[in-house]
């Protein structure tokens, strides 16, 4: 078995946040709640799971984190609604800083040519 062609059940999987893993009922486990919160933040657009053959939702650890997220957010009382907003709204932030500090790293590797 090589790197190259990963076997197993998961197909090689395991490293892979985004890989659709756990099932609704084993995901609302993992995160101590019901699968009526899983299909709210679904329905408010927050994760999208994807459907297997059979129709039945699939989540990634990518997933469970933000519905973590929502969770946490929901139990301090916040409503379910507005707690994905924000959670959204902290996704887009982090990304917008990740490229931020991208841009800066690449603009500081260029040297300048020197003056004469």
């Amino acid at each position: 078995m090589t790197a190259a062609t990963p076997t197993g059940p998961l197909g090689g999987h395991l490293d892979d946040d985004d890989y659709p893993a756990y099932t609704m009922g084993r995901a609302a486990a993992m995160l101590g709640t019901t699968q009526g919160f899983l299909r709210a933040i679904g329905d408010a657009r927050l994760i999208t799971p994807l459907r297997s053959e059979g129709g039945h939702r699939r989540y990634s650890r990518y997933q469970l984190r933000i519905a973590a997220r929502a969770r946490e957010l929901v139990d301090q009382g916040t409503p379910i609604e507005s707690a994905c907003r924000i959670v959204i709204l902290e996704d887009q932030l982090e990304e917008a800083q990740r490229l931020n500090a991208e841009y800066r790293n690449a603009a500081g590797s260029t040297n300048p040519p020197a003056a004469t």
